[in-house]
Parts: structure tokens; sequence; C-alpha cells
């Protein structure tokens, strides 16, 4: 019943009565009790007891767990209100979101029909219509006075109840008051909206609470889990809010010694960033020179400020990170991706032209190419020339030694592991190199170390586009295009058994061959002109070189090719300190060679005109051919190549044993 409404208790006895006995709705009595009414009659006979049902023990003991928040609120409240009440013989309750009741306070007893105590329910279902079921069914406070109540046992009683809601909108639980029928329902039904109103705020606060500290606690986590330093200070005490592991490394003290104190009794920061926090102004990745307690600590420093509420600022934080780490990062990523070109490429003889023309017409094909060519001619310059002419140059490029592998180790340094496959449960998962190169090119030197067993695993990779870790189950789809190179006769290797035949072929899509130095004498000069011009700039000094000294130089046979000609020009640059590299610079073994490389058959002599690569080639497999009786192996043999190589040039030259 509201409150104000003009009804006596007499008059709700004689409703009731006359509902009872025809069935007639009166006017003018609430609506929801109403509504009850018309819930309770089919179901319930108004002259009955309350048909009490109740939890069992253990779940009632699990049911006061769930609910332990709920009820560590509401009872201090529930025994203020009942000093409140007391000597009114009213009781006061909890009860949970399903009407079971979680805890009484007060004299329950007095008023209330026998059979209520905590862990029976209120629902009208089973005692007819009363303040908790219809706040239950309505979610909205209600007060039931004498003959508003169904069953005739709760008719000298007034229940009033008010929902408790969560911050979700859903109704927690309910807090009411049994006590006697009269006049002072309507303090009952305020009192109750009060106190629920109270442990509404309180859950709330609590909440509010629980989560600002868990995001506290997510967000120092995250804080710490980074890789950089950070730290923070407030704007106007200059006291360290915040301090992170990272943080203190670099700065060799503890967090704990930090946080609290104002940083100006530990840190001394450098003139310009105290200039910019005077601005107002932020700063990203300045190199600085912190003073931690008299020593230096060189770090790349990023200032943000947070603004309070008049725009002021409120916060600063610095994230750090060591200036070394960064550098070699740096160093790494510009290795990685250093943009050589095919004009880098020593020379511009035929031979040098036509290994120009071979690289630019396959840079874009997904093919694996083979560079085959002296130690020291430029293949490792010559793969990276190509990757950075193709559309994989804004990918990965990934160089690796095979020769520098062991073979022991060969499998899991190629394909990765899993955490855990060799005994390594803290390690994580180690990827693979096709991974790592994924999207780019992986370059692989001295390709013919790589024993047998990984050349079964790379020619898989190669055919299938995919790799499995070692001691995985997942398939890694990979792009991964593979430039090899070898200074050794790989065809030679095939009919050795030393090379898979089958891996040969999947490499040898595309084979660019880079002749020797000693067999292009044209490119000498301008690969020493090119190394001076690059050597004067990084030394800042005249660096130029005699004509009897470059006379030597184009005499000299070169064995150790391109690169012997680059070390020795630097070794001058450094050692000689006039501007003029004179012969008498130059070592005795290039002033004097032990003995000149003798030129393979079909070459001609220095002082014979030029031939073409092609023509040689030629004439010294004629001549191989003439010299062996025309058997074939034995002129492979004579010509250190391969036989099916042989066959090969002969077919292209048009020769027949």
């Amino acid at each position: 019943m509201q409150p104000n409404l003009p009804w006596s208790l007499d008059e709700l006895h004689a409703a009731h009565d006359h509902f009872v006995r025809t069935g007639r709705l009166p006017r003018l009595l609430d609506p929801l009790v109403i509504a009850s009414w018309q819930r309770c009659s089919p179901r319930l006979n108004p002259f009955a007891p309350p048909r009490w049902t109740s939890l069992n023990a253990e779940v009632f003991r699990l049911n006061l767990n769930q609910h332990k928040d709920l009820i560590r609120q509401a009872q201090p409240l529930l025994e203020d209100l009942q000093q409140t009440l007391e000597g009114t013989g009213a009781a006061l309750l909890l009860v949970d979101s399903t009407n079971c009741v979680l805890l009484v306070v007060g004299e329950s007893q007095a008023l209330a029909p026998a059979g209520l105590r905590p862990g029976v329910f209120l629902d009208e279902s089973h005692i007819g219509t009363n303040a908790f079921g219809i706040t239950q069914l309505q979610a909205c406070p209600a007060c039931v006075v004498g003959g508003e109540h169904f069953l005739t046992v709760w008719h000298e009683i007034a229940t009033a109840a008010a929902p408790i809601f969560g911050l979700d909108g859903h109704a927690e639980g309910a807090i009411g008051v049994i006590g006697k029928a009269g006049s002072s329902a309507g303090q009952m039904l305020s009192l109750v909206v009060a106190t629920a109103k109270s442990i509404e705020n309180q859950l709330t606060a609590d909440q509010l609470l629980l989560e600002t500290h868990l995001q506290s606690t997510e967000l120092n986590a995250t804080i710490d889990a980074i890789s950089e330093g950070v730290l923070a200070w407030n704007a106007t005490t200059g006291r360290v809010t915040h301090l992170n592991r990272q943080a203190g490394q670099m700065l060799g003290v503890m967090p704990s010694e930090l946080l609290g104190r104002a940083l100006a009794d530990f840190v001394t920061l450098p003139e310009g960033v105290a200039r910019a926090l005077s601005r107002g102004q932020e700063l990203s990745d300045v190199l600085v020179n912190l003073n931690v307690a008299g020593e230096s600590r060189e770090c790349l420093l990023s200032l943000r400020i947070v603004h309070g509420p008049a725009q002021q600022p409120a916060t600063y934080i610095a994230t750090l990170r060591q200036a070394e780490t960064v550098r070699q990062l740096v160093t790494q990523m510009v290795g990685a991706q250093a943009h050589l070109t095919i004009d880098d490429l020593g020379g511009d003889g035929p031979a040098a032209q036509r290994v120009r023309r071979q690289a630019l017409a396959i840079a874009d094909a997904k093919a694996s190419v083979l560079l085959l060519g002296e130690s020291g001619t430029g293949k490792n310059i010559l793969a990276r020339a190509i990757h950075n002419s193709s559309r994989r140059a804004a990918r990965p490029f990934l160089a690796i030694n095979c020769r520098a592998v062991p073979r022991e180790l060969a499998l899991q340094e190629f394909l990765g592991y899993e955490a855990g496959v060799f005994g390594t449960s803290g390690v994580g998962d180690q990827p693979s190199k096709f991974e790592l190169a994924d999207g780019g090119t992986l370059f692989l030197e001295e390709v013919d170390a790589l024993p047998l067993d990984m050349q079964a695993a790379l020619l898989r990779v190669i055919e299938a586009g995919d790799v499995i870790r070692l001691g995985g189950k997942r398939v890694w789809p990979v792009d991964t295009r593979i430039i090899a190179s070898s200074h050794h006769d790989l065809e030679a290797m095939v009919d050795d058994g030393g090379f898979r035949r089958d891996l040969f072929f999947r490499l040898s899509a595309v084979i660019i061959t880079i002749p020797p130095l000693r067999d292009r004498p044209e490119d000498i000069g301008p690969l020493i002109d090119r190394v001076l011009t690059r050597l004067r700039t990084q030394l800042g000094r005249p660096l130029i070189i005699t004509s009897a000294a470059r006379a030597t130089l184009l005499a000299y046979p070169w064995p150790g090719n391109v690169r012997e000609l680059q070390s020795l020009l630097e070794r001058l640059a450094l050692t000689v300190e006039a501007p003029e590299i004179d012969q008498t610079h130059l070592p005795q073994s290039v002033r004097q060679p032990r003995g000149p490389v003798a030129p393979p058959p079909g070459i001609a002599a220095a002082d014979e005109p030029v031939v073409a690569l092609d023509e040689v080639e030629r004439r010294a497999i004629r001549h191989a051919l003439t010299a062996t009786g025309h058997n074939a192996s034995q002129a492979a043999k004579l010509l250190g190549i391969g036989r099916s190589t042989l066959w090969r040039k002969m077919k292209a030259f048009g020769l027949d044993v």
C-alpha cells in the first residue's frame, strides 16, 4: 500500500474479505497489491498458514559465502537501524535476489508468523502477498499493510522492502522490515529505502575501488613489463610517483629509494631537459646524460606532459632507453637493409655488364638464384643488390654462412624449435630462419657446406613453401626467396654424392657466374678508383695513387679477387701518411708476386688482344677435347668442371664430341 492512500486497517480487512468471498477487486487499492492478489488467488488458501520453503544447510552456507560482500555492508546498517526500532517488536531482514532470507536482525518471532528464519524464501507463491515478493517482481520499493497481505495470518503485520541495485542495474537483493500494522508504515518504508540506498552507495564505492585497484595493478605490471624505462614525477611537488624496474636499472637505483622522494635529490636533469620542462615542451628520443649521484648515465629520453584541469602540467613522464642498445639496433637494421644496388658491382667491362643484366632480369623473379664464383668476387654484394632491386626490398634480408653453422646444430638453427624440445623448458620458441626472412630473401653463403640432412630440409621448404619447427606441430607458411652462393663446382659435388641432385636443380633455376678479377683486367682500374673515392670520403683527406703503383696493381693477378683489392687499398690508406700511394708503399707480394697465375687454356696472354668470355670458354673446351682424344669425362676433369656442365656448354657452343 502506498502510504498516502486513504485506507484504514478495518477497510483493508473488509476489502480483503470481500475479494475472498466474491472475487471482485476493490477500487482505489494499490495496483501492485491487486496484481499480487490475482496471482495468489488460484494457488493459495487465504486462511491457511504460510508454506515455508528453505535451503538445506550446505546450500545455504554456499549462498551466504556468495553474498558475503552484501552481508558485510548491510549488517552494520541493519544493526544501527534496529536501535531506532527497538521495543517495537519489528524485525529487519536482508534477502538476496531470489528472496532467500540471508540475515534477520531484531525480534523476528514477536510479530512474524512462525517459521520465519534465515534460509527461507519470502516469495509470494508460497507465503502470499508481501512487500518482499512485490519488490522482487517489480524492482521497486513496496509497503504492504495489514489486510493487503493475501494470507490472513499477516493481517496484523506491515511489511516494507526496498531493492539494492548493483553497478550493472540488476538487483543484488533487498532490505526490508516486518512490523506492527499501523500509522508508522510510511516511516518504515522511508527507513528501508534510505538504508538500501546507503548499502548501494557503499557497494558501488567498493566495486569502483576494486576496479581502480585492479586497473592500477595491471598498469603497473604493464609498465614494468615493457623494455623501456619509465619515470614519472609530480609537476608541482617534484616527487617521483612511478619508476619501473628498467628505469631503476638504467639509473642505478632501486625504485623503492626514489618513490615518494623529490627527483632533484637523486637525479640532475640536463639543461636542455630542464628548459623544456619550464616551457612545457615535450621531447622525443633526445640523447642526454643524466647525473645520478655524481655518475653520468647516457640514455635516449622522451618526455611527455600530462595536463591537469586548468591545462597546467600535472605529471611529467619520461621514457628512457639504453643508447647502446639503440645503436646496436640501428646498426643491425642498417646492415640488414643496406641499399646496395646493381651499380655497386664494380667494373664496367663486358663480364661485369653481363652480370648486371642477368641480375636485373631476375630481380623480381620468385625462383631461387645460385651465385657462382671464386672467393672474394662479390657474391654477397650481388645477392644484396638483387634483393634491393626487387619488390622484396622493404622486407628482411637475412644472410647466413652455412660453413659457420656447426653441422650438429644446422637443423635447429635453420628450422627453429618449439620450447622444450631440447630440454629448454624455460626458453621460448626459436623461429626458423625462413620465418625471420618471411617476405624477403634468405641468402645462404657457401651452400655447399650444408650437411645432407639439412639439404633435404631446405629442399622441402622450397618445394612446400612452409616450415615445421623441430618438436612442433604447427605449419608456418613462408614466402622466402632463396639465394645461394658457392665457390665450388656443385655439379661435381652432385656427381660425387656430396650434394643432393634435386636440391641443385631447385637452387640452379637461375645461375649467375661472377668471373674472377684476373679474367677481367679491364675492371681493375675502375675498382681502384671507386675504392679510393670511398676512402677519401671516410678519412676526409686527399688520397691518390701514382701511375707506377697503379701499373703494378693492374699487372697483379689478384688471387683474392675484389676482396683482396679492397683490403689492400684500405690498409694503404690507413698506414700511408702521405697523400700519394707510391709503388714503394705496396707490399712485396704485390710488387713481386711469386708466380703469375697461369691463364686457363684458350685465354690470351697479357700482350694479346682481349677475347670475349664466351669465346674463351669455347676455345678452352675445344682444346680440352683435343688433348683428351675427345673423351668428355677426361675433358671435364681437365677443365675442373662437372661432366653435365661440360655437356651443357658444348650444346650452347654447338660443339660435338
